[in-house]
């Protein structure tokens, strides 16, 4: 659909659910109306800062209030132990599924698993390590894993087999806690190693652990591949964790050239046929800036989810 067709399918859908066009600014941190969405999706911290202040708690509260039932933080390695606990019992107080975070190992875009170097696989178990008692402290299950760029010095079966035994070794710590790191392809740069679902469906597989599963953030194959839909039926058997963000942009459902409604409900049908259950991280921006562009977004959500 076009912009102008697409802003009025959400205007009406934030009618019938009485949200309206003024902003939030004057109104206590909570949403416009309490709903229930038909899948997980995933908001972070400073999605809502401007409706909701900036606590981190606050925030939650105000997802949950309009409708949210998951949410992700890729930094909660970084936060205090005291707000990560803190975090993880209003999460199951309001019912919300934690989705992923990072697994934090320093300069950890930099780290290639590539390399077969022991210092950046002693990292990567260390890591794997550190993260089991975070995840516990939020009640977290996923844990988002970038292997790192190409070693442009060695063949590439070799760096496959590098990334392979390294992985390998990160879902041994996970595997016995019942945790899953979830491999994300990337489109930041091309010297990034992984950067499709297919390759992400054949590294699980050589790993084969059920610690080990592919995030399909969807901005990033629809600028390396589209074809959405199709990929996701492709390395459906592997797919952990799904994320969001339209083209060009990275900002929310409705502002660029995906057609976001119909795969949900793709994603929605699938799943229920097949008995999974998926977290959508919402990693993207706010097109409009302010507490009015916060409200855009809620209203964007109720559309996309309107299948």
């Amino acid at each position: 659909m076009d912009r102008r067709e697409f802003l009025a399918t959400t205007a009406s859908a934030a009618s019938a659910l009485g949200i309206g066009a003024g902003p939030l600014a004057a109104q206590t941190p909570t949403a416009p109306q309490k709903r229930t969405f038909k899948l997980k999706y995933a908001p972070h911290i400073g999605m809502f800062e401007n409706s909701a202040g900036k606590d981190p708690l606050d925030q939650i509260r105000f997802m949950a209030d309009a409708g949210f039932r998951a949410f992700e933080d890729n930094g909660m390695m970084k936060r205090p132990v005291e707000l990560q606990q803190q975090m993880g019992d209003l999460l199951a107080k309001r019912g919300m599924t934690m989705g992923v975070f990072v697994i934090d190992g320093g300069d950890n875009w930099k780290v290639s698993l590539t390399t077969g170097k022991q210092e950046f696989i002693d990292t990567f178990v260390k890591a794997c390590r550190d993260s089991v008692d975070v995840a516990r402290r939020v009640n977290a299950k996923w844990m988002t894993v970038v292997p790192g760029y190409y070693e442009r010095n060695l063949p590439i079966g070799i760096q496959w087999g590098h990334v392979i035994d390294a992985i390998r070794k990160g879902a041994q710590v996970l595997e016995p806690h019942g945790l899953v790191m979830v491999l994300e392809p990337l489109s930041d740069n091309p010297d990034l190693f992984l950067r499709t679902p297919d390759e992400g469906f054949a590294l699980c597989r050589a790993v084969n652990s059920p610690a080990c599963k592919v995030l399909c953030d969807m901005y990033h194959v629809q600028r390396n591949q589209g074809r959405m839909i199709e990929h996701i039926d492709w390395a459906w058997d592997e797919i952990g964790y799904f994320q969001i963000g339209d083209v060009p942009g990275r900002k929310e459902p409705g502002t660029g050239e995906m057609n976001y409604r119909n795969i949900f409900k793709h994603i929605a049908e699938k799943a229920q046929a097949s008995g999974k259950d998926f977290v959508l991280g919402m990693e993207h921006g706010n097109v409009m800036p302010g507490a009015d562009g916060e409200r855009q977004l809620i209203e964007a959500y109720v559309a996309a989810d309107g299948f």
